[in-house]
């Protein structure tokens, strides 16, 4: 069963080696395991329902609770603690378009808020309930999942919005077919959350950010119907699809949404090198992002991301011969790991692996060949797991994202960590920070970084310690010229930040389009903008 308090389904486990626990208390001090509030008490807690009776929908408290947070840093902590708060008077699962404007109108008349819910993934607060006098339903969209047509000559395929990860690969891969949009919460994320908040995946630069495979659909907003034909291309004014792509549900509910699917790849690898520093990993990434190579993936890690990541991996003997090796070929303490990836023909992929390793040997560069890569194949959705972990030893782990150009890249990395540090040493606390580019392009590179620290006693203070933090790394962002967000989207934790990236003007416009669909503000009121 899916966890109702942290990330994923309760029976999976994230161990941690003696070495790594050990490694995270030389950094950050002996964690206190917090204790945690009890799923019984805070459906206890629930109050009772402001909404009138409805076929579709469920008041019941433990599916309100359920639905009540997502899997930001407040959200975990709010949850954890059992101060929620505030709770969604109701949960409906449509199963059709008729469905979800029967749920529209309803709202309309009985003065209630409409908040969409796909795999309740959000970092940033998008399914958050607000507090109000008006009720506020939840609408899940999970029953909207099949594939509805799939279209090999244009090789498109049509599917309800609330379809999963998992279960959108296996209807394609079914048929041979691949979306290829991986991010990390790939095991509980929707197509709709993915197009709602502008979505990445690891694999991007083969398959493309979530705007270039979302090309029509179909949106139920309070003025009606959007519907949007899957053109190939389109001179016809202003594309309306961008105004879906990112609008967070304030325009309305994705029903379904039209995507450009693939073949299944003939092969598919991933292969790490090590670096003596962190600037000739660069360098070889631009070089290799710019002269536009076959790739999937391009990841380069910073010396402490490195060093954390050898670390948490355990096993000491193979790691220790590793790093033997590469200080006979000169990288040692400041080395950094790149792991990257092909995906494609077997015809393309001799020569891309041949260019791509002699960029990085023209760097310094060390290739190890495919064990790494296979490592974090097999790790990139178990991750998230690690969060529990390090929560029930005492630490909070959180990340934050943006993107700048190459030339910007060094300063903002240096300035978020320095942030960050900076906040936690004000506490009298310490901080473990790192950071990767996890997707390049061309002209500049989105910039990730992690970051642990202890959890205080007191819940509201471990909150308080990091709002202090997300402050600081966010001013350090907007100060260096980053977006606010490359791949999170805005939602609450974001929406200070907006007007500095957008400008008034632009948010003038932002503000008109949601008036235009959404005339009464029924729709997830208080994300992206107040």
């Amino acid at each position: 069963m899916r966890r109702w308090n942290g990330w994923g389904d309760d029976s999976v486990r994230y161990p941690l080696p003696a070495s790594a626990e050990a490694f995270l208390r030389g950094r950050l001090g002996a964690g206190m395991p917090p204790t945690d509030a009890a799923f019984k008490d805070v459906v206890a807690s629930v109050s009772n329902s402001r909404l009138p009776r409805h076929p579709l929908v469920t008041t019941d408290a433990a599916e309100r609770v359920r639905h009540a947070r997502g899997q930001s840093m407040p959200d975990w902590i709010a949850l954890r603690s059992g101060r929620i708060g505030v709770f969604p008077d109701g949960v409906a699962y449509p199963m059709s378009a008729e469905d979800v404007c029967s749920l529209i109108r309803y709202a309309a008349e009985i003065g209630a808020r409409l908040i969409p819910y796909g795999g309740g993934t959000s970092v940033v607060g998008h399914i958050n309930p607000i507090p109000g006098d008006a009720p506020v339903l939840t609408v899940d969209m999970s029953r909207m999942n099949r594939l509805h047509k799939l279209d090999e000559n244009t090789l498109l395929a049509t599917f309800g919005a609330g379809v999963t990860g998992p279960d959108l690969e296996a209807q394609l891969r079914a048929r041979g077919y691949t979306l290829g949009h991986y991010p990390q919460s790939f095991e509980y994320s929707t197509l709709g959350g993915w197009i709602a908040a502008r979505s990445s995946g690891q694999q991007s630069l083969h398959y493309g950010r979530i705007e270039g495979l979302f090309v029509g659909g179909r949106v139920e907003t309070p003025a009606g119907a959007l519907v949007l034909p899957a053109l190939p291309a389109s001179a016809a004014g202003p594309n309306l699809r961008e105004l879906v792509l990112g609008s967070e549900g304030r325009l309305g509910l994705i029903t379904e949404a039209t995507v450009k699917i693939s073949p299944l790849p003939e092969r598919e690898e991933f292969r790490a090198v090590f670096f003596a520093d962190f600037d000739s990993g660069m360098a070889a990434v631009r070089q290799m992002v710019q002269a536009r190579l076959p790739l999937s993936m391009l990841r380069l890690s910073t010396p402490v991301e490195t060093e954390t990541t050898l670390k948490l991996a355990g096993h000491e003997r193979v790691i220790g011969a590793l790093e033997q090796y590469l200080a006979l070929r000169g990288v040692k303490d400041q080395k950094c790991m790149l792991v990257f990836g092909f995906t494609g023909q077997k015809t393309l992929s001799s020569a891309a692996v041949k260019e791509t390793l002699r960029i990085a040997r023209s760097r310094g560069g060390v290739h190890v060949g495919k064990t790494f890569g296979r490592q974090w194949q097999k790790n990139r959705f178990r991750t998230p797991y690690l969060r529990n972990t390090l929560w029930d030893n005492g630490y909070a782990v959180d990340t934050l994202e943006t993107a700048t150009n190459w030339t910007t890249t060094p300063a903002m990395i240096a300035a978020i960590e320095g942030a960050l540090r900076g906040v936690i040493a004000e506490q009298g606390e310490r901080i473990h920070a790192f950071t990767h580019l996890s997707h390049v392009y061309p002209h500049g590179t989105s910039v990730y970084t992690t970051y642990a620290f202890r959890l205080a006693p007191d819940p509201d203070e471990t909150l308080h310690r990091w709002q202090l933090l997300k402050q600081a790394a966010s001013a350090a962002v907007m100060a260096h010229g980053g977006t606010i967000s490359h791949q999170h989207g805005v939602g609450l934790d974001h929406m200070p930040y907006l007007a500095g990236e957008k400008g008034g003007l632009g948010m003038k416009a932002i503000e008109d389009v949601l008036k235009t669909f959404d005339p009464a503000g029924l729709m997830n009121p208080g994300k992206l903008i107040g």
